[in-house]
């Protein structure tokens, strides 16, 4: 889906993008409309584009701003659901009243 005005570098970039969230199991137009979007705003950023928003020139650069926002709002770790599942398939008694961090210490003892 390169457009005819990006340059051999912004189709580069491009496929690198798509490449990465298909590999992480985003669908292809997910990945490509995200790809399209993100070379879109780095164009605007260096003035390769006719017109650019205001965010899009003054905000963090794509790259930074993803990896400073990614995970915040994740949980770490396993679910609890996953650690009780690995709880059961171990047999661990009383895993059915354990929280989260009962059940992982748990399976982590188990585990050893």
């Amino acid at each position: 889906m390169p457009q005819p005005g990006w340059t051999k570098k912004r189709e580069r970039q491009y496929e690198h993008v798509k490449e990465s969230l298909l590999e992480r199991g985003e669908p292809e137009d997910k990945a490509e409309e995200v790809a399209a979007r993100t070379v879109n705003k780095e164009r605007a950023r260096a003035g390769e584009a006719k017109e650019a928003s205001r965010l899009s020139r003054e905000d963090i650069s794509s790259g930074r701003r993803g990896g400073l926002r990614s995970g915040t709002n994740r949980p770490k770790g396993r679910t609890r659901d996953q650690l009780y599942n690995e709880a059961k398939s171990m047999n661990i008694e009383g895993r059915s009243k354990m929280t989260k961090a009962e059940l992982e210490r748990a399976v982590d003892r188990r585990k050893k």
